[in-house]
């Protein structure tokens, strides 16, 4: 049984499993906590985010560095996840439990300081974790499976960080959320890294030193114009899972209660729906597959901008989530393949460099997210739960619809210049 779970897909993502239920939790309800709830300044907010991302762009590439040149009896990546982990279970708790009774300077201090840690071991965590996909799963057929059961993983764990949040900290409070969740976390990363066991002969090969490792990454175009895209996608994610809460709020004017309907709405049709793209992109090119999702995806999003109560806004969700479905199951595989050529072409394995840039370049779509979310906040007079305007159905209106579908039709028009060679 052992030998039959070691390294399998499902085993794999597990780890995905483990790390998008508090991360889903953390991006979906982290402003709305702060801004709606605490009443810190969407300003500040986005103050504390730009401040982040000049710390990320240092940490991320150097954390890929130092992963791919790592050599220990167990591996490469599974070290630094092992001891990333109940770091990452600590900076969960403490985002959401803030001293009371703080002023607005201390609160912005207290938020900033706790997402520069707790995006410090995330990470640590997705750049090794990503790292290892390329290295466990070889062949397009064989990642299309792997990348489908992960992300079926990573949508029940979406839902989960979504749909089933707002009932426990209803009901237990946004810091006891936390606990549960850092619980969760730790037990399925247990179970992760107990049957994951890395190529050995993958550690062997060659390492480029830090200058010339990067100097190859930078020269790659495919990577470069792919991953630029996805950002821009990417912002999307992230911006409707931020704004579904105050969408539900000032748009379709539904209780909070109701916000883990309209979250199920749009990532339980996700589930089934990954099944219909494994079916799509395992008879497509990878490069074509990933740019029909991105246009679906775009299509998807003017639902939201129809909703008024609801049923309309589950309507809404289920179109959206299909969209989402396909965009979550083709970056995988389109990455490999330009790692698979870097390989062929350096004899060199940085699948940590490379997924470490990738994801830094991904996560840079947050200060997207907070510079949208301000621009529309400011154009439509939203500042706050307490001061939140003369218009504010508006605001979100737009930046659940309208914002995602500008961000994804430059998101389309990169990948038109994407172009990967067949042959390695």
């Amino acid at each position: 049984m052992k030998q039959k779970l070691l390294n399998s897909p499902m085993i794999y993502a597990f780890g995905m499993l483990a790390m998008m239920i508090p991360s889903q939790a953390f991006s979906s309800f982290y402003t709305y906590y702060y801004v709606d709830k605490l009443g810190l300044s969407i300003g500040l907010a986005t103050l504390a985010r730009t401040i982040f991302l000049i710390w990320d762009a240092v940490n991320q590439p150097i954390f890929g560095y130092w992963s791919d040149r790592t050599r220990t009896r167990f591996g490469r990546r599974r070290p630094w996840i092992f001891i990333a982990s109940p770091l990452f279970a600590l900076a969960f708790i403490l985002v959401f439990s803030p001293p009371v009774n703080l002023s607005e300077s201390g609160l912005f201090t207290w938020f900033l300081v706790m997402l520069v840690f707790y995006e410090a071991v995330a990470a640590i965590i997705w750049v090794n974790y990503g790292a290892l996909f390329p290295e466990l799963f070889k062949g397009d057929r064989v990642r299309t499976k792997a990348s489908a059961i992960q992300q079926g993983y990573q949508i029940v764990a979406i839902l989960i960080g979504t749909a089933f949040t707002p009932v426990l900290f209803n009901a237990l409070g946004f810091g006891n959320m936390a606990v549960i969740y850092s619980l969760v976390f730790l037990i399925f990363m247990a179970l992760f890294l107990c049957f994951i066991k890395e190529d050995e002969e993958a550690s062997k090969g060659p390492q480029l030193k830090l200058k010339e490792a990067f100097k190859a990454t930078l020269k790659n175009k495919p990577f470069w114009l792919v991953n630029i895209s996805n950002s821009f996608a990417q912002t999307v994610n992230g911006l409707l899972s931020a704004t579904i809460p105050f969408y539900a709020k000032y748009v379709l004017h539904i209780p909070e209660k109701q916000n883990t309907i309209l979250f199920a709405a749009v990532f339980v049709s996700v589930i089934p729906l990954v099944a219909v793209w494994y079916w799509l992109l395992r008879r497509m090119d990878p490069v074509k597959g990933w740019r029909l999702s991105l246009i679906m995806y775009a299509c998807a999003v003017i639902a939201f901008w129809f909703g008024y109560n609801l049923t309309s806004g589950i309507i809404a969700g289920v179109v959206v989530g299909f969209g989402l479905a396909g965009f979550l199951v083709s970056p995988p595989m389109v990455n490999s393949r330009i790692i698979d050529l870097d390989v062929a072409k350096t004899g060199s394995r940085r699948e940590g460099i490379y997924t470490a840039v990738s994801s830094f370049i991904v996560r840079s779509s947050g200060l997207i997210s907070s510079v949208s979310f301000f621009v529309v906040g400011v154009i439509f007079g939203y500042e706050s739960g307490d001061n939140p305007g003369p218009d504010p159905e508006s605001t979100f209106r737009y930046l659940i619809s309208v914002v995602p579908l500008i961000l994804l039709s430059i998101s389309i028009i990169i990948s038109f210049f994407v172009k990967i060679e067949d042959r390695m």
